[in-house]
């Protein structure tokens, strides 16, 4: 037999054998790479999402605070109702995405079935309210009114309403204490979108899915306050959804109270004043459109003086704050929002702004002060003053003669401004001023705060114009072209002003400096602006920043931060030009252009300063300002396409200030019936267990619902009536 050696094999089998441990080898050593990146090098990454995919939470939403008025009467707090909700995520799973379901729903709710699906769509920027602009992975409420019947038939037949939850929760009312709305001042919530969460992940307050998110008003101005904390639950659960055990719990947090210097019963009063207002307007025949006056708008502002904290804020046309709990209706966002609502959204207090007309005089005769003209000369009070061809008339043709700058005040007459501010505008330079020009009227306005928002805690705010020459400038680049393309020399009326303004619209007209002089032109003012000018003529020279919030109070009632009143300005006027300013308008309640409204007033106990105006609207009719004020109160009032300034507003006005102090029409005093008689210095007191002691409220019955007195009984009571009714 012949023995084959060991070292027989052959080199082939041999250089296999190497290549096989080398590829065994590198796949130890790949496998080991791999296992050392996993558990080493990213080890703590991946153990931390193996973690997250077995751990769910379930959010608690946190109780939004309440909003409470000056004595703590809930103005905005929460109530308990039966929501039904539909998850679209599992909606979005069936076969016809929910279709059928929803259909049911519907039946069951007694809603349409158009109304529901739209309820569930997503926003976008084709999509028509209503939608939903939250999160899609969040339910989406379809109803906060069902009824306990309704949603025993969701749950009992859930596998009927797969999708469908019917549960309790806390859903925002708006109270409307003392039949007051308060709507615009008090604003809406929506629920968060995804693009707020995320830009909101990284903060000190990230948003939950849950959350619902104020839009506009104090909703949104203290909404990190009012929000709270929603609490999370996190429950650890096996492959199966089994839940094996806690990982950690955060309870919620409820949100803070916020309590408001608004006050409820004077509120209520308020927007009623200001809507008997524009009714009694519409019934009075404009003789120079020839038809009745419009009064399509307008806006109230209570504010005190010594403070600036907004008692009253009042804009209509208003509408039901509650419209938006739930989500909003297709037929009630048309009618928010549609070309013929008028846009009862805007608050007109704030973001209203119009020509003030004549209760403007205050500014140009502070201008005339500092010019240097000296308070008791003799200005000429004509019926008309002219410039070249142009003649501008005084209020209804009146003549009054040489008077002072008190008494051009008082009586309103414009011809004294034309003249003052015209002769300021020949010192200046006229059309082409050399160097730099001193523009008293101009500069005054700026200093009395105007051209700029009053920084009120409310959002949204527009800041007015002063028509001075940086503004014309500003304005003619941008619409230069346009002027040159339509303006024509010998064209319509509109042709004309465009050919004037393409040659120079740039630069400051005659015309222009008196027309400002009395309000009108180019001048916008807002009513809180007025509110806080005349708040500072009571109070001897001091702006206030207007605000509503007056403290956060914690919803345990332990931790109470006040919102403290900030100083904006002082007036560029000195103690004789304010004492003389305001005996001027007091002139106006006594004698003036307001007497026929405020005849028999007690003027000796509670004096009364007011200024009226009526401001010319290209187009339209003329718009009603009257801007009063006493020792503890501004409050003005204005209305667009009402008339004059007393004629629309006087009485509403008047009555105001009878609920505030007590008066009768009579001009006697019940301090019973006074609402308001002093600003209400001190917060609301808290109980032991961290709640508000509020009063109950009742609507306001007046101390006497006769009418403000006529010219006739005026008279009789003692009250002088002279005077334009301007």
């Amino acid at each position: 037999m012949t023995n084959i050696p060991e070292t027989g094999r052959t080199p082939r089998v041999q250089i296999r054998l190497v290549i096989l441990q080398i590829l065994v080898l590198s796949l130890l050593l790949t496998l080991g790479g791999r296992l050392w990146y996993l558990q080493i090098r990213n080890g703590a990454e991946y153990a931390k999402e193996a973690s997250g995919n077995h751990v769910q939470q379930v959010v608690s939403p946190a109780v939004r605070g309440s909003i409470l008025d000056a004595r703590g009467v809930p103005i905005a707090d929460n109530e308990t109702r039966l929501v039904v909700s539909a998850s679209r995520t599992d909606l979005m799973k069936m076969p016809d995405d929910g279709k059928a379901v929803l259909a049911k729903l519907a039946a069951v709710l007694g809603m349409k079935t158009g109304d529901v699906t739209e309820k569930v769509r997503l926003c976008d920027a084709t999509t028509p309210q209503p939608c939903w602009n939250g999160s899609p992975y969040q339910p989406i409420p379809i109803t906060d009114e069902a009824t306990p019947k309704q949603a025993l038939q969701i749950r009992e037949r859930s596998e009927d309403f797969p999708g469908i939850t019917a549960e309790p929760e806390a859903v925002r009312r708006y109270a409307g204490p003392g039949d007051s709305n308060t709507a615009q001042v008090l604003g809406y919530l929506s629920p968060v979108t995804d693009a707020e969460i995320e830009k909101a992940k990284d903060t000190s307050s990230p948003y939950l899915r849950s959350d619902q998110v104020g839009r506009s008003g104090l909703e949104r101005t203290y909404d990190k306050e009012l929000r709270g904390k929603a609490g999370v639950t996190r429950y650890e659960v096996d492959n199966l959804g089994r839940v094996i055990g806690r990982a950690k719990s955060d309870e919620a947090e409820p949100g803070a109270n916020v309590v408001t210097s608004i006050d409820a019963r004077v509120q209520g009063v308020a927007e009623r004043e200001l809507n008997e207002a524009m009714k009694a307007a519409r019934q009075q025949f404009d003789k120079i459109t020839g038809e009745n006056y419009k009064a399509d708008s307008g806006a109230v502002v209570v504010m005190e003086a010594k403070t600036g904290r907004i008692v009253s804020m009042a804009s209509a046309p208003s509408y039901d704050p509650n419209v938006w709990i739930g989500g909003i209706s297709a037929k009630d966002y048309k009618q928010l929002t549609g070309k013929g609502s008028d846009y009862p959204l805007l608050n007109r207090a704030i973001q209203g702004q119009s020509a003030p007309g004549s209760t403007f005089k205050v500014i140009s005769t502070a201008a005339a002060a500092e010019a240097g003209y000296k308070w008791d000369g003799g200005y000429p009070c004509t019926s008309s003053y002219s410039v070249g061809g142009q003649v501008f008339k005084n209020f209804e043709g009146e003549n009054f003669g040489p008077i002072s700058l008190g008494r051009a005040l008082e009586v309103s007459c414009d011809t004294v401004f034309y003249g003052l501010a015209d002769r300021e505008w020949k010192k200046d330079g006229g059309i082409n001023p050399k160097g730099t020009p001193k523009d008293y009227f101009y500069k005054a306005a700026h200093q009395f705060g105007l051209g700029k928002t009053t920084g009120i805690d409310l959002p949204n705010e527009v800041t007015g114009r002063v028509p001075d020459r940086r503004w014309k400038k500003d304005f003619w680049e941008a619409n230069k072209d346009s002027w040159c393309k339509t303006g024509k020399k010998d064209g319509s009326y509109v042709e004309k002003i465009a050919y004037e303004n393409c040659l120079e619209g740039n630069k400051m007209r005659e015309g222009d400096s008196i027309n400002y002089s009395i309000g009108q032109g180019d001048t916008l003012l807002t009513p809180i602006q007025e509110a806080m000018i005349y708040g500072a003529l009571a109070n001897g020279g001091t702006e206030y920043v207007p605000t509503i919030g007056k403290a956060i109070i914690s919803a345990d009632g332990k931790t109470v931060r006040k919102i403290k009143p900030q100083v904006k300005a002082k007036l560029p006027i000195t103690k004789a030009t304010l004492k003389g300013m305001n005996d001027a308008l007091a002139g106006v309640v006594t004698r003036g252009t307001a007497a026929w409204k405020f005849g028999g007033w007690p003027q000796d106990k509670i004096p009364l300063h007011a200024k009226t105006g009526t401001a010319e609207v290209y187009g339209k009719q003329t718009t009603s300002w009257l801007a009063t004020y006493s020792k503890d109160y501004s409050v003005i009032m204005t209305i667009s396409q009402a008339g004059t300034g007393s004629g629309a507003s006087g009485e509403a006005v008047r009555k105001i200030y009878n609920a505030l102090y007590g008066v009768s029409a009579d001009g006697t005093i019940d301090k019973k019936k006074a609402l308001l008689p002093s600003p209400e210095k001190n917060l609301p007191k808290i109980k032991q267990d961290g709640s508000i002691d509020a009063p109950t409220i009742k609507p306001y019955k007046p101390a006497d619902p006769s009418p403000s007195p006529t010219p006739q009984l005026a008279a009789v009571l003692g009250a002088p009536v002279t005077g334009r009714r301007h």
